[in-house]
């Protein structure tokens, strides 16, 4: 058991690097997190790129695919996911409106954006990323690498009988739902409005409470799956 724990340290280390970042440029992340808050980004928000904001839905969305290939049924998970994303986007690059409300009663003039470290144009839009915001990308990249890791295993796996635990999968019981998790994660720091600070830490529950009943199924099915959770974590 110490001997799979200890497969995990590196990725451990540097995961623990990773959530330190905030708290050493915490003065780029503190205005970063107080312009969105208090709704002053409103000078300099994306709005009505509708094209955008499909291909985005769009592209989070297909990440629940895989989660099928590890437990089939439906789940209200599904819904409130799809929710997130679907308000986050038309947020994002359709209408502000949470942003707007907000600024009724908390914009104060004069506030300047933080400064980009990252501008680039997609689709004919010129977007820029602060610390945080570039932060929150490379969290959602990490998360989605893993995702599809995961699910590239899950879909190898499908014509064969018995639990997968070969793979990412001897390195994490749940790689997917970690992989959601810093994808939730990076849109928070990325887009910290009301939509975020109400549904990220609701959606990080769900899906903690949903691999603990995931967990309570497989056991059933899989007696084995007891000597593999105690030999793998949960996330990492």
């Amino acid at each position: 058991m110490n001997l799979r724990l200890s497969k995990n340290l590196i990725p451990r280390i540097l995961l623990l690097i990773l959530f330190l970042v905030p708290i050493i440029y915490f003065n780029g992340f503190y205005y970063h997190f107080y312009v969105y808050l208090s709704s002053n980004v409103i000078t300099g928000i994306i709005t009505r790129q509708w094209h955008i904001v499909i291909l985005c839905i769009l592209l989070f969305m297909a990440f629940l695919i895989p989660l099928s290939y590890r437990r089939k049924a439906n789940w209200v998970e599904y819904g409130l996911v799809s929710a997130f994303f679907i308000s986050l986007f038309i947020e994002m690059y359709g209408i502000p409106l949470t942003v707007l409300f907000a600024s009724k009663y908390f914009f104060t003039p004069g506030i300047q954006l933080p400064p980009n470290i990252v501008s680039f144009y997609f689709l004919g839009v010129g977007f820029g990323m602060d610390i945080a915001m570039t932060y929150g990308a490379i969290l959602m990249l990490i998360g989605m690498f893993i995702i599809i890791i995961g699910w590239i295993k899950l879909y190898r796996s499908t014509k064969k009988d018995g639990l997968v635990t070969d793979g990412i999968y001897a390195y994490s019981r749940h790689p997917q739902y970690l992989g959601f998790i810093l994808i939730i994660l990076g849109w928070f720091f990325g887009w910290p409005t009301i939509i975020t600070l109400v549904l990220a830490p609701i959606l990080i529950y769900k899906y903690i409470k949903v691999c603990k009943t995931e967990e309570k199924e497989i056991s059933k099915e899989f007696p084995e799956y007891k000597e593999y959770k105690e030999n793998v974590p949960l996330f990492i």
